[in-house]
């Protein structure tokens, strides 16, 4: 499908209500740039989309930013930002059917107005297969979701300047201590319901083995031949552990907890005030679900400081371990989650596939594949994982 035209944009944006403005249908919409996010200020032919991108470019890398005035009748004009984006049209990671995009995007919108300091979703919305007309619903073809563009410097590009420079600035450390209160917080929140709340953690947890998206898909998405860094069999064998993981914390579902789903440094963005950079953040991109796993939230962002002081040093330690310990510290100390330990393996396990697959980081060397995959295997036959005795788990297995 191609990418929607200027004037269908303008129609649709004039038809629907955003953020408390009744005026569907009487406003006027002037769009001074639709096009990719990362051309803005640089595609001298503002205005429209690149001709030459399909629609399946939108999201994924490349959403789509939308500048535009909302003109009311009483002469009020605002100047809005927003993103329109969808999933990319693909196979594999449980995205092949257009059943399967819709599930997400449809979850996206349910569940991301709800969560404290996450980024508001303002619509959804499809495209019409035969024009890309943008519809509220009715003859529809892949969905979209319309939100606010939100400010910000992505967790990530600290990390990276971390692993430059090999040293911490005065607020690395009070951003990891800001990230951890805010998970401890986020957290509190549990959902008892009787059986239903029984039946969400038990598919939390089965969707964090079985998924497209989570370890079977990303172990699908491996080669199928062993390989320096992976011995014959490993991933089967990977597999059949997690499931006995699985048994293990399937009816534990008093740990039902709020979740984003997704906490990694590429969806938080950290704010700044007058030019200056602070520890106040906004998230993008809550997944999965409401409800889930703490641990799915802890290890996501937490195997970061691994990855990145692995790809570094070979082990975690130095700024990476000082990270890894004020975060990990803080939210023991705010949680007082006793249990916790023993949920990481398997959440720890599925952000490790992703960031060993050849597939997500064609760049990394064997020697750091082999480390993760001896973290995976260690801390799934022991059951637990103690951040205190980190560099343990990398040692080889037999």
């Amino acid at each position: 499908m191609k990418p929607p035209s200027k004037n269908q944009v303008q129609r649709y944006l004039a038809s629907i209500s955003i953020s408390g403005d009744y005026s569907k249908g009487k406003k006027k919409i002037q769009i001074e740039y639709f096009g990719l996010l990362d051309k803005y200020g640089k595609d001298s032919a503002e205005g429209s989309a690149e001709k030459n991108k399909d629609i399946k470019q939108l999201g994924y890398g490349s959403p789509y930013l939308l500048v535009y005035q909302e003109i009311f009748p009483s002469g009020k004009s605002y100047r809005k930002k927003a993103i329109l984006s969808t999933m990319r049209i693909g196979h594999g990671f449980g995205h092949d059917y257009r059943a399967d995009r819709v599930d997400n995007t449809v979850l996206a919108f349910d569940s991301w107005n709800s969560l404290p300091q996450h980024c508001k979703v303002w619509d959804i919305g499809a495209f019409n297969k035969k024009d890309s007309s943008l519809l509220s619903l009715g003859e529809a073809g892949e969905f979209f979701l319309l939100r606010p563009m939100i400010e910000g410097v992505e967790y990530y590009k600290d990390l990276d300047r971390i692993f430059r420079t090999g040293s911490l600035d005065e607020l690395d450390l009070e951003k990891a201590h800001s990230l951890a209160e805010y998970l401890a917080k986020v957290h509190r929140s549990k959902k008892f319901e009787g059986p239903g709340q029984r039946d969400l953690y038990a598919r939390k947890i089965r969707d964090t083995v079985g998924h497209g998206e989570c370890i079977f898909g990303l172990s699908d998405s491996y080669p199928s031949q062993s390989n320096d860094y992976m011995r014959q069999g490993e991933l089967e064998e990977i597999e059949k552990k997690c499931v006995t993981q699985r048994w293990k914390l399937k009816d534990r579902s008093e740990r039902l907890s709020r979740v984003h789903g997704d906490f990694h440094p590429w969806n938080i963005l950290f704010q700044e005030k007058r030019g200056k950079p602070t520890s106040k953040f906004e998230l993008l991109d809550r997944s999965r679900g409401e409800w889930g796993e703490s641990a799915d939230d802890v290890c996501a962002l937490s195997i970061n400081y691994l990855f990145y002081s692995l790809r570094k040093y070979g082990e975690v330690r130095n700024e990476f371990l000082d990270l890894l310990n004020s975060f990990m510290e803080t939210y023991a100390r705010s949680t007082g989650d006793n249990e916790l330990s023993k949920a990481m393996p398997l959440f720890y396990v599925f952000r490790a596939l992703v960031i060993a697959s050849p597939v997500w980081y064609p760049d990394l060397s064997s020697e750091v594949r082999r480390k993760i995959f001896n973290f995976s295997q260690n801390i799934l036959d022991e059951g637990s994982f103690d951040y205190r005795k980190v560099n343990n788990y990398f040692r080889g297995v037999n």
